[in-house]
């Protein structure tokens, strides 16, 4: 059965060649042209993924990233910006991104990422997909129906920080650098954003931590990486 891919974009000329990709691909494509008919369609069509850009008309890509978060919505989503600058970046990832391309792009780029980012949410790679269930201290992780809670309560996750999680999980007490965690988590070698490691970390640390200001599971071990400790 073909993934499904929805893509939300204004530009006509960029959402037809998009659309005529994917399709070439072997995906299902659906398109919206505005923000509010992305939101939609993402909560009525089930995507498997979202090509949502940053500037639409009558909602931006961030509120319409957010909104679905804040509604449990955990798809995985690929933001388009035009800008460049890392603070539009880090704004995306915080708002529940799970990756980013910066305009322009080749197709083969954003394939790439794309089928990086459907790897990590259907299971991860290799070995890494055979874990299904942890639980660390009050928080329980479920890493096949991508739920946490803490105490009982749901925490809301990404699937990036489900991938990044499990990667530490299975790799414990190993000490890994930023561009490892690159490599495996966000499927590149090297990116642009230099501290798109460092954004992810302090949000999962808020979220895992009995006190994020002094970890006790992913510590930061100086001028090389983290190191995972359950």
């Amino acid at each position: 059965m073909p993934r499904k891919v929805l893509i939300v974009e204004d530009d006509e000329a960029m959402a037809v060649a998009l659309r005529d990709g994917f399709d070439y691909e072997g995906y299902e494509v659906a398109t919206a042209r505005d923000g509010a008919a992305g939101l939609e369609r993402a909560t009525r069509g089930a995507p498997d993924l979202i090509v949502l850009d940053v500037m639409l008309p009558k909602m931006s890509g961030l509120d319409v990233c957010k909104k679905l978060r804040a509604g449990g919505d955990r798809v995985p989503i690929i933001m388009l910006t035009a800008r460049g600058q890392e603070i539009d970046r880090v704004v995306g990832l915080r708002a529940g991104a799970d990756d980013y391309v910066t305009k322009p792009f080749s197709f083969l780029e954003l394939l790439a990422r794309v089928e990086a980012v459907l790897r990590r949410a259907s299971g991860g790679r290799g070995g890494e997909g055979a874990l299904s269930r942890y639980v660390l201290g009050s928080v329980t992780l479920d890493f096949q129906r991508l739920e946490a809670h803490r105490n009982g309560q749901v925490v809301d996750m990404t699937p990036r920080e489900f991938g990044l999680l499990r990667f530490f999980i299975c790799h414990e007490g190993e000490v890994l650098s930023r561009d490892k965690l690159l490599d495996a988590v966000w499927g590149y070698a090297a990116s642009p954003l230099t501290r798109t490691v460092d954004t992810h970390i302090a949000k999962l640390r808020k979220k895992i931590e009995e006190n994020p200001n002094d970890p006790r599971h992913i510590v930061t071990v100086h001028r090389v990486g983290y190191k995972f400790v359950g």
